[in-house]
């Protein structure tokens, strides 16, 4: 797979696929402009060349065809502070008007499309709709590695019409960052799953317990565990119908050596609200009609030791409800052992989803090796499935 360096884009137009699906509040105002930052390395690296560029991105889930509120016209004000000149913007992300807004671009000049989700064609993978994208560029970049697990038509399907096609750099970091924890991890490995569900991480589980040292389960899935394991959970999440899965990923975690490391103990509640009485209980043991919604003291402070003797951290998923203050704590201890292991030369993957969005909560997300925006299409290449978006770079 060619990178943005293999290439000159001199005179060139560059037909970039970025992400730029970002947060907007109710004045369509950005709320949380990382994902533009993200892109921005790839797109001066294209304009320092002399090229011209083409932006095309997805913002929300449209249903019904051009919809005001997901209109990347919102993004062209703040796209022309950025990079300190008018970014023109198309009506379309295909036809005529646009084509020609594309062919008179002048050297280091930008256009931005409109939403490519306003037709159904870009995620049906249609090909007559890709074919029309990629008359808008010279060369083809993907930067949009959150959305290369799909086969959309600007993700997939349109690099078949270009011989000049490149992954930029937001692409190559995430590429580059996963085999660090997936093919080169030094050992101790520490991996960290949270999150609500087992059936959510069951394939990176399996895939993790042929490479880790210390598999440690916090956040809602836990539960599951302890339930499989005879527990009283009391009103704690639990998926049921995962009772056997999890006693299974017990005794392949044994089999294979790996030290599986549940919670000891949770904060507990007796509701899921902020507000709501508190307790901390061991977690085979919380009564009826509460429930676990955080790591417990003991059980941060065991996964905390551990992480710090590691040299290798993949961290997915919060150890608790950590958007309400008072079930943060688990998530934040998890977080700062992380930052110290960090200092002390470990390597760090926090892998997107609520992870980045605890570590950027409590402002660590400058003090870990890197923080992944790429949610499902990490976990899916940690599963070991092919990224379509990937396979057309190829």
């Amino acid at each position: 797979m060619k990178t943005i360096n293999d290439f000159n884009f001199a005179n060139k137009r560059a037909l970039i696929r970025v992400d730029f699906n970002v947060p907007l509040n109710d004045a369509f105002e950005i709320t949380d402009d990382t994902r533009i930052k993200a892109a921005i390395p790839t797109i001066s690296k294209i304009l320092k060349d002399g090229g011209k560029v083409v932006l095309m991105s997805h913002l929300g889930r449209p249903k019904n065809g051009n919809e005001e509120k997901y209109s990347l016209k919102h993004l062209a004000s703040h796209l022309s502070n950025v990079f300190n000149q008018k970014v023109k913007f198309a009506q379309d992300c295909i036809g005529r008007e646009t084509e020609e807004l594309s062919s008179n671009l002048g050297v280091g000049e930008i256009l931005l499309l409109e939403n490519l989700r306003f037709y159904n064609e870009e995620t049906q993978g249609d090909v007559v709709f890709a074919k029309s994208l990629s008359e808008l560029g010279d060369i083809y970049v993907n930067d949009a590695f959150g959305t290369a697990h799909r086969a959309h038509a600007s993700t997939s399907i349109v690099a078949q019409f270009f011989d000049d096609k490149c992954c930029g750099f937001v692409m190559q970091a995430e590429l580059d960052n996963a085999q660090k924890v997936l093919a080169k991890a030094e050992k101790p490995y520490t991996a960290i799953m949270g999150g609500a569900k087992i059936s959510d991480k069951i394939l990176i589980i399996e895939q993790l317990l042929d490479k880790v040292d210390n598999l440690i389960i916090g956040g809602g899935m836990s539960y599951t565990f302890f339930k499989a394991l005879g527990g009283n959970i009391g009103n704690s999440l639990c998926e049921d119908e995962k009772l056997d899965l999890a006693k299974t990923l017990i005794a392949k975690a044994k089999a294979t050596g790996v030290n599986l490391m549940l919670p000891i103990d949770s904060v507990i509640a007796d509701a899921f609200s902020n507000e709501a009485n508190t307790e901390i209980a061991m977690n085979h043991a919380i009564q009826d009609g509460w429930m676990g919604l955080d790591i417990g003291p003991q059980a941060a402070q065991v996964f905390a030791n551990a992480v710090k003797e590691s040299k290798t951290i993949l961290w997915n998923g919060p150890m608790g409800v950590f958007e309400m203050s008072r079930f943060e704590a688990g998530t934040r201890v998890v977080a700062e052992a992380i930052v110290e292991a960090t200092k002390a030369g470990a390597f760090s993957l926090i892998g997107g989803g609520d992870s980045a969005a605890a570590v950027n909560k409590f402002g660590f997300g400058n003090d870990v090796s890197y923080v992944s925006t790429g949610g499902g299409a990490l976990l899916e290449y940690m599963e070991g499935k092919e990224l379509p978006g990937v396979v057309a770079l190829g």
